[in-house]
């Protein structure tokens, strides 16, 4: 496991990330375990590692450990919560999110702009602003897109057994998914996204779920919760919303640009 040798400074955002080097010559930004927001976490790890399965452009990230040794010499992290784990994401440097570019000419992976709009649906992830996006300058005209900031999915930061059990069935408020939309060429590429969603192993999702550190405090009948959820809205909810995206936000798109 990496270990942090230096401390840089806090990120921006109500999460309260911090931006860490570690031994592996990297910048990640680590998020705590935080009072008020006690299902961040849990989010955060479990988004990722789907989006990761899905093949979506999400930085890598993993589990780490933060010694209290390391902590006390920094008064922004020795007033966190000292979890025995933290979950760090890789910094992705020299990049903008999507408030601080004003055109968009080309995306260069949007093949996987369908995917992120299914992903966010399934785990209903109202959180997608301009800000959980990252743009990277891939050519003189094209960014290539990345997707951050997952601790809202589940539609909030400190869910209750009963909010992720009745979540909601609604098309999402998002301009940053109107901005993916509209360079996605053939609405088949959603039923394909669809399909892939669809067949993703259970017992992967089970396993997901099973590595929530204990110290992150997800109960037994959360991590159930969690399981069931995805696969109910997977099964009988994830093409609805799919479809009624596609008729009310993506075909209005396209049919202004004709």
């Amino acid at each position: 496991m990496i270990k942090p040798v230096a401390y840089k400074k806090t990120l921006e955002g109500k999460s309260n990330a911090h931006l860490i080097t570690f031994n592996d010559g990297r910048d990640y930004a680590v998020k705590y375990f935080q009072p008020g927001f006690e299902k961040t976490l849990a989010n955060e790890w479990v988004g990722y590692c789907l989006a990761r399965y899905l093949g979506l452009p999400i930085p890598f990230a993993q589990l780490v450990e933060i010694p209290q040794e390391f902590s006390s010499h920094y008064p922004e992290l020795s007033q966190m919560a000292q979890t025995q784990f933290q979950f760090a994401s890789l910094y992705v440097p020299d990049c903008f999110d999507g408030h601080q570019v004003t055109e968009v000419p080309a995306i260069t992976n949007k093949e996987n702009l369908a995917g992120i709009i299914l992903f966010d649906y399934w785990l209903c992830n109202r959180d997608r602003t301009r800000k959980n996006i990252i743009l990277c300058d891939d050519t003189a005209h094209s960014y290539h897109l990345w997707i951050i900031d997952h601790a809202e999915v589940f539609a909030s930061y400190n869910w209750t057994l009963e909010d992720i059990e009745s979540l909601p069935i609604t098309i999402l408020k998002s301009a940053t998914h109107q901005i993916m939309a509209s360079f996605i060429e053939d609405e088949q590429a959603f039923y394909e996204q669809l399909e892939i969603i669809q067949t993703l192993p259970i017992h992967l999702i089970e396993e997901i779920v099973a590595v929530i550190p204990e110290d992150w405090h997800v109960t037994s009948e959360e991590r159930k919760a969690i399981v069931s959820t995805l696969v109910m809205r997977r099964k009988r909810i994830l093409r609805k919303l799919m479809e009624r995206f596609i008729k009310r936000v993506y075909r209005p798109i396209h049919e202004r640009d004709e």
